[in-house]
């Protein structure tokens, strides 16, 4: 079976565009051309093809008996098989080559199907290959399609995907855009290897510092922790194994260069570089920052730090909607809370700041007094109950009818018990106010 001019174009197409190694693409067509042949009763275990790796001409024969006395398939005559081989005789075996219409229609389809699924294993083999050491690295690739959130990019050959959930929820993607993203696993499934895709995750930003900043990459400078809101801040610990060797510069770089370049991959994200220290006292101090604190006290016994704010101060430690005491616990590991400190010098501020502190206590009076007339309206819950409901933005007990069970309960971490009767009594608390 000679070579043809679409068999050799099958081949370098397979080799060059599908990255299939040429060998492979060979041994494949050789081994199925080889199962699909034997399922014909008139072909023997034995039958085999090969193909010539330079001319690429496919040859194929299989081995028959020699027997001048016995009859049947796979027996052929001394006469028959000196035709191929003039030196056999009797009780020899000569090997017979065989023209293609022998496989038939069947057997070539099957063989079509055999080959192309073991294409399809050696091309999901080299991707996994590929990748599998790969995962902690960024990569760029070309958006192909956005399909229920999830971002679908192609990575050369290989395609990936950003799910819903590590997209930063502040960009928006479509085709064709070129996107940088972490590898943040590579698995090799059935259906294909699934190279899986974050720009939300933590990782994301270390691996960003890491290609920028040359200390870090080179172990100068570790990142200790990472903590983060996609899309709106984050903060990073970072310490330096050479006293010489400032840390935070390190990452912040000469008027800013180095975390200016991380900043514009986030798409503008907020970054806290913070020093790292074993001290959880200083640790937490750093992790707070801007807040400048009073006091600070840790509790080993309960993990936690106790620390105190200037009154006026309070919210820039607490951040837009906790996020700033949010990260920190975090980035530390340690649960923090934040008081504001109640013996503020009055004599010191001036007359607008002292203000700024009368207002806020006044705010501090009417949530305390929210928070009572939320838990006398659920029938007396206890206050610790209503001051997780109230934190969490439940303050009315119509807030919490048009809350998701699955919702409230991961913000207040209840049983499914308590968390039905605080429904019983949200409802019971609305259809009192209705009568």
């Amino acid at each position: 079976m000679a070579a043809n001019a679409d068999f050799a174009t099958v081949v370098t197409y397979l080799e060059r565009e599908r990255g299939v190694d040429r060998e492979t693409v060979l041994q494949a067509i050789e081994s199925s051309v080889e199962q699909a042949a034997r399922k014909n009763a008139r072909v023997s275990t034995d039958f085999t093809v090969r193909i010539d790796r330079k001319t690429l001409e496919i040859k194929a024969w299989d081995v028959y008996a020699v027997s001048d006395t016995e009859r049947g398939i796979g027996i052929v005559t001394v006469e028959q098989a000196r035709r191929f081989d003039p030196s056999v005789n009797d009780g020899d075996t000569v090997k017979i080559p065989m023209p293609a219409s022998m496989l038939g229609r069947i057997a070539a389809q099957t063989a079509k199907q055999t080959i192309m699924q073991k294409i399809r294993d050696a091309e999901r083999a080299n991707v996994y290959n590929e990748y599998k050491d790969r995962v902690g690295d960024i990569v760029s690739g070309s958006v192909k399609l956005v399909a229920r959130k999830d971002v679908f990019v192609e990575l050369g050959k290989t395609e990936a995907v950003m799910p819903a959930k590590e997209r930063i929820p502040t960009e928006d993607y479509n085709a064709g855009d070129t996107i940088r993203a972490y590898v943040m696993r590579v698995q090799n499934e059935s259906s294909g290897p699934a190279v899986t895709l974050s720009r939300a995750c933590p990782d994301f930003v270390r691996a960003l510092f890491k290609q920028e900043v040359s200390e870090v990459a080179d172990g100068t400078v570790e990142i200790m922790a990472v903590a983060r809101d996609p899309g709106r801040r984050s903060k990073v610990a970072v310490r330096s194994l050479d006293m010489r060797v400032d840390p935070a510069s390190a990452c912040i770089g000469t008027r800013g260069s180095r975390v200016r370049a991380v900043v514009q991959e986030l798409n503008n994200e907020k970054l806290d570089i913070v020093k790292y220290s074993e001290d959880p006292e200083i640790y937490v101090a750093e992790a707070l920052k801007p807040a400048e604190l009073t006091t600070i006290y840790v509790d080993d016994e309960t993990h936690t730090v106790h620390a105190t704010v200037p009154a006026d101060k309070l919210s820039l430690a607490i951040g837009a909607k906790g996020q700033n005491v949010r990260l920190a616990t975090k980035l530390t590991g340690w649960k923090i809370e934040i008081t504001a400190d109640k013996d503020a010098d009055f004599d010191e501020m001036d007359q607008e700041d002292a203000q700024d502190v009368l207002d806020k206590q006044a705010f501090e009076n009417k949530r305390a007094t929210m928070m009572r007339d939320l838990a006398a309206a659920l029938k007396d819950i206890p206050m610790e109950l209503a001051e997780q409901l109230f934190e969490n933005g439940f303050h009315t007990p119509e807030g919490i009818l048009y809350a998701e069970p699955a919702y409230l309960k991961s913000k207040i971490e209840v049983s499914d018990l308590l968390l039905q009767d605080i429904y019983d009594r949200a409802r019971m608390a609305v259809e009192a106010k209705g009568e």
